[in-house]
């Protein structure tokens, strides 16, 4: 444990507590992507998978659950209790073409061939490119509200802290974990965009939109 992993988490924390927020209050999941929020529901599935066979520390069981539980509650809150305002119009990115190849990839490139080590390193590779279908529902929306970008920049910061956490654990630690690294700086890239339009529109009052 770090500042950084620290401040990582709950960054990650507050992203899905605005989310939730969000679609409970409103009474709504307008312009949020389901697709995404399936993606992550599979990213923690898969990942957290050694609750069942080992116990690290109170705080990694709480916050493994944690992001489980809250992942399928907004997969619920979206395909059923809110269905009526799900825009799956907009919501039309093919996941299948996310899904498939880093599943490939995974058997592929991972530290050891084991079905709970396929299946975190599957996690992994899949949480990099998880917020595609939301980036994409922008897009050709045009435009995000505000709380909305708030989720995004949380869960843009969440993933940029860790990408710290790992430098300072390779400094004073000596662990260095390639795949960590490599998805965690693919996923940074993909929020550049959105980190710039949020700086520049959304703390300045304005509506964010994305380039189509």
């Amino acid at each position: 444990m770090n500042v950084f992993r620290l401040t990582g988490d709950l960054s990650h924390l507050a992203a899905i507590i605005i989310l939730l927020l969000k679609i409970w209050k409103s009474r709504s999941c307008a312009g949020i992507s389901g697709k995404s929020q399936i993606l992550f529901a599979l990213v923690f599935t898969t990942r957290y998978l050694d609750l069942l066979t080992s116990f690290i520390s109170f705080y990694n069981t709480c916050m493994k659950m944690i992001y489980i539980g809250c992942a399928f509650a907004t997969v619920y809150l979206i395909y059923m209790k809110f269905k009526a305002t799900y825009d799956g119009n907009h919501d039309s990115f093919r996941v299948e073409f996310l899904v498939v190849p880093v599943g490939g990839l995974a058997v592929l490139i991972n530290h050891d061939f084991s079905l709970l080590e396929i299946l975190w390193t599957f996690s992994i590779y899949l949480e990099s490119v998880a917020i595609l279908p939301q980036l994409f529902m922008i897009s050709k929306t045009g435009e995000a509200e505000t709380i909305t970008t708030h989720y995004l920049f949380c869960l843009g910061l969440y993933r940029t802290l860790y990408l710290f956490n790992w430098i300072w654990r390779f400094y004073f630690e000596g662990f260095f974990d390639m795949i960590a690294i490599v998805a965690g700086v693919v996923q940074t890239i993909l929020y550049c965009d959105f980190f710039y339009l949020y700086f520049t529109k959304v703390l300045k009052g304005k509506k964010l939109s994305l380039p189509a």
